[in-house]
């Protein structure tokens, strides 16, 4: 299919809400994943799924193997961008397409150098599907319609059963229950959470100019939940800081509702996007491994 063009080269196509409005997420997942990520919410995707990943570090079985692997300390932005490129990837190829396939396998490559238990798999895909619904519904231009949130839930179901995962909740509403459990047992304070947590800031720090990078981590804490700040050890946040955020984050929501402008790369694909550590050189998918696997 071609890729929609912007309108007048900055307005969102609305032709991409109709055919979205015309797909079965039964059948049609793939693409609807694909337009969701490439065209409608291409900057909040991004953002929902840095949270959600960030979020995973708050487990302390899966803190405590990221620490000690000391990949995030020693090489922080690497592993963000390894991690973003092969998600985005299947997302935006689709997990039956040569590149999908392709960077799945990468990804099970990787996983396969680590014990790492099914539960802790199944968590972390659950926040690849819940936290780009729930941002939607706070900070979108708009919210995801049913079928969407079904489409996603579909596709990373898929992505699931393609890396081995097993017993995988059959529907969302499972899916939920089984989460709730998991953060009851696992979202505790241990300080490999906070230690990873801590060096994911330092990654988001250095985007920002440096007068900024002093606000980030009351800006990150203010914007995640409860049981992950407790589970992080952080401080509460200011209810200034909070008003703040979440004024900020809804203004934008509320103009680019009226003001169907997009900034993003129209479609915002892998080949147009900015990893910090790959520069500008094209990036090889199974080259896309961590520094101690490099040679």
């Amino acid at each position: 299919m071609k890729p929609f063009k912007k309108i007048l080269g900055i307005f969102r196509n609305p032709a991409v809400r109709r055919e979205l409005e015309s797909l079965d997420p039964a059948t049609d997942h793939q693409r609807m994943v694909h337009l969701g990520l490439c065209y409608e919410f291409p900057f909040d995707m991004i953002r929902a799924n840095e949270l959600a990943l960030f979020a995973t570090y708050a487990s302390v079985p899966i803190s405590s193997l990221l620490d000690r692997t000391g990949e995030f300390a020693k090489h922080g932005q690497k592993r963000y961008d390894d991690t973003r490129f092969l998600i985005t990837k299947f997302a935006e190829d689709g997990y039956d397409g040569p590149f999908g396939q392709r960077a799945i396998a990468q990804m099970n490559k990787i996983h396969g150098n680590f014990r790492i238990p099914n539960e802790d798999f199944i968590f972390v895909l659950s926040t690849l599907i819940f936290y780009p619904i729930d941002w939607m519904e706070k900070y979108s231009w708009r919210k995801m319609t049913n079928p969407e949130k079904q489409a996603l839930f579909l596709f990373y179901r898929e992505v699931g059963l393609r890396m081995g995962m097993t017993d995988l909740p059959a529907t969302m509403e499972d899916l939920r229950a089984f989460v709730a459990e998991y953060e009851t047992k696992h979202l505790v304070f241990a300080q490999s959470n906070r230690n990873i947590a801590d060096a994911t800031i330092n990654i988001f720090k250095g985007w920002f100019p440096r007068f900024l990078r002093p606000l980030i981590e009351p800006a990150v804490v203010a914007l995640i939940d409860e049981k992950l700040r407790v589970a992080f050890g952080f401080p509460k946040p200011s209810a200034a800081m909070v008003w703040v955020v979440n004024v900020a984050l809804k203004t934008r929501k509320h103009f680019l509702r009226w003001v169907p402008v997009t900034f993003m790369p129209y479609p915002n694909l892998t080949d147009t996007t900015r990893f910090r550590t790959y520069h500008s050189e094209a990036i090889v998918i199974e080259n896309v491994k961590p520094t101690a696997f490099q040679n």
